[in-house]
């Protein structure tokens, strides 16, 4: 039962956006597809996984093209993933990646002791970086500095409590760059379109420098 290097059972939570949450027995090597598919009941409201954490938020997250992954802990690891504690967190397409990673960041600058520089400052300088992004403030050289941020931290802590945000934060930013780059992109355009709605408003001392 299960596969050569990863034999037998291993219990498993599945939360996220799937219809039926739980904790399951699985046999090891099963697909993500099967768990989620399976298991799970599928999506939520017939949609599409946007992304999945295989093994709690710690973890680097994966797509619905790593859907047919074996769930095995060689697999994972050569997918530059963990299995980690099993608790898989699905999340559909009616998501915003943007927002998923700000509140993975911000969760883990909120557990920071502070206590070490890399994980203190690189917890909060990701989550204000990804703030940034989340409201329009950005532009995509950001997403270059969060990544280098992420690069700093992974490593270079007194305990893997930096590790566990700059691994999915790192991860989502690379899968997911385009997504992060048409939030910015759009996010801008809203200020914008905001603000000169303002500027001509009537009443508005400035009304006329707006019209030039």
């Amino acid at each position: 039962m299960g596969v050569e290097k990863s034999s037998g059972t291993k219990l498993i939570s599945v939360s996220g956006n799937v219809r039926r949450p739980g904790n399951y027995e699985i046999e090891m090597g099963m697909t993500g597809r099967d768990i989620i598919y399976g298991l799970a009941g599928g999506i939520e409201e017939d949609r599409e996984v946007l992304l999945w954490f295989p093994g709690g938020s710690s973890s680097p997250v994966l797509t619905k093209d790593d859907l047919d992954l074996p769930y095995d802990y060689d697999s994972l690891a050569g997918a530059k993933t963990m299995l980690g504690s099993g608790a898989i967190i699905v999340a559909h397409d009616g998501n915003s990646v943007v927002d998923i990673a700000v509140k993975t960041a911000s969760f883990y600058k909120h557990e920071s002791c502070g206590k070490c520089t890399p994980c203190r400052e690189g917890t909060s300088w990701t989550t204000k970086m990804l703030k940034r992004i989340q409201s329009g403030e950005a532009t995509p050289m950001d997403l270059d500095v969060i990544s280098s941020v992420c690069e700093q931290i992974m490593g270079n802590c007194l305990c893997v409590l930096g590790d566990a945000m700059a691994m999915p934060v790192a991860s989502m930013v690379t899968k997911f760059r385009p997504h992060f780059e048409a939030h910015i992109e759009q996010a801008r355009a809203a200020n914008e379109a905001r603000l000169l709605a303002e500027l001509q408003a009537p009443g508005n001392v400035l009304q006329g420098i707006a019209a030039d």
